[in-house]
């Protein structure tokens, strides 16, 4: 006798989306205003890494909130200008490619995470980072969640603001420099990007001289992810 179907979609068809439960949470233990951090650019050969802090107005929510790999670049877009129309508070920061290579990349995150959140025109009560790392050097209490930006719209609205505007900012420098194509690849570890620096070498302060395969014992390039060029 064949086996019937189960009317429920397979496990991994599943895919989790943010909400607001955690920072409805802390609500209700008193740490409001709650802030959601998130950076983009750990991985690329070339740029800063940025950061984001935001606070989101819990009665004007954006609709459509997700882990900006997740989004095409219009829905990024469309969300980004909605976040600053909304928040009660949105700040950015970054640790340059320089910067990045006097530290570490986890650190040179962290960092950057921590300025974000100090640049907000209001003091949270509780800061939430995507990841395993709470920022060192907080004026408030922080709380990981890995994979934060499917979990927390706090945290999927900091997401997409960091990736538009680091975005823009390799875009800037594909404008100054075209021989890379960094408003292309945003300074991942792409075919094309390999070629042009093996053709012309690295440039000074966008390069990350401290990884792969600049310097032997540097960090590892990580491949680009298709959605991270959407």
């Amino acid at each position: 006798m064949a086996r019937q179907r189960p009317d429920s979609p397979p496990l991994f068809e599943i895919v989790e989306r943010p909400d607001f439960s955690v920072e409805k949470r802390a609500i209700k233990r008193g740490q409001w205003p709650v802030a959601g951090l998130d950076e983009a650019g750990r991985g690329p050969l070339a740029g800063p890494v940025v950061a984001a802090a935001v606070v989101l107005d819990p009665k004007r929510i954006p609709t459509g909130l997700d882990d900006s790999k997740r989004l095409t670049f219009a829905q990024r877009e469309d969300l980004f200008a909605e976040i600053l129309g909304t928040a009660l508070g949105v700040a950015m920061s970054s640790v340059c490619a320089e910067g990045i290579d006097r530290s570490d990349i986890r650190k040179a995150s962290l960092e950057a995470m921590r300025r974000a959140l100090i640049g907000l025109p209001l003091a949270p009560k509780l800061a939430l980072a995507d990841g395993r790392d709470v920022p060192p050097g907080l004026p408030c209490p922080g709380e990981a969640l890995v994979k934060g930006d499917q979990r927390s719209q706090s945290i999927a609205a900091a997401s997409i603001v960091a990736k538009v505007m680091r975005d823009r900012m390799m875009a800037g420098c594909g404008q100054i420099d075209a021989r890379y194509g960094f408003e292309i690849h945003m300074g991942y570890a792409t075919a094309r990007h390999r070629a042009a620096i093996t053709a012309h070498g690295a440039v000074t302060r966008w390069h990350r001289m401290s990884f792969s395969p600049f310097r032997l014992g540097g960090e590892e390039a990580i491949p680009a992810d298709d959605n991270e060029l959407l």
